[in-house]
């Protein structure tokens, strides 16, 4: 997808020694799948489609950061993708040419999470098995439910209580006294 006005106009007050690094990445990304998007979140550009694929980190003045909000959970493996736990991933660059050869594995990274998050928009049963990213969690059944979190209130999980209302400063003064 051709490079966003929003992300024209962010790149025209950057103001960073890695600036041309950020800007060939961005460049590598949005030429890897006519699926991805631009658009600007938490102050910085970020490449989407079906969810979060990947921000940049602004302020990095070493290395050019690209934080992959869901890296871990992308189907296949990538050497250059850093970090640890269930979630998020890190991509270093510190030169164009250093981004020049993570070009492929970015291409591939991009082209694996739209198949992903395609696959999983798909009706149920339309989905490929293989394009499911494989859990990595050996948490039990029972552990991943408690760990589950619901956004949605639903009428068995609603609480039908109102507030209590503050107490104003007129009543706290008139407690204890005898009227």
């Amino acid at each position: 997808m051709p490079p966003r006005k929003e992300g024209d106009v962010w790149f025209g007050r950057y103001e960073n020694p890695m600036k041309p690094v950020v800007q060939r990445l961005r460049e590598i990304l949005l030429a890897a799948d006519p699926r991805i998007d631009e658009c600007i979140k938490w102050q910085a550009p970020t490449f989407t489609f079906g969810g979060n694929l990947a921000s940049f980190f602004p302020k990095s003045k070493q290395h050019a950061s690209l934080m992959f909000h869901l890296g871990a959970k992308i189907p296949g493996t990538f050497s250059r993708l850093e970090g640890e736990g269930d979630t998020g991933r890190v991509m270093k660059i510190g030169s164009v040419e250093d981004a020049n050869d993570a070009k492929t594995e970015l291409e591939a990274i991009v082209k694996a999470w739209c198949t992903w998050r395609e696959a999983d928009a798909a009706p149920a049963g339309a989905r490929s098995a293989k394009a499911k990213p494989k859990s990595k969690s050996k948490a039990t059944p029972s552990a991943k439910a408690r760990t589950k979190t619901n956004t949605k209130a639903t009428p068995t999980t609603a609480k039908a209580t109102k507030p209590k209302p503050k107490a104003t400063r007129a009543k706290i003064k008139t407690k204890g006294k005898r009227t």
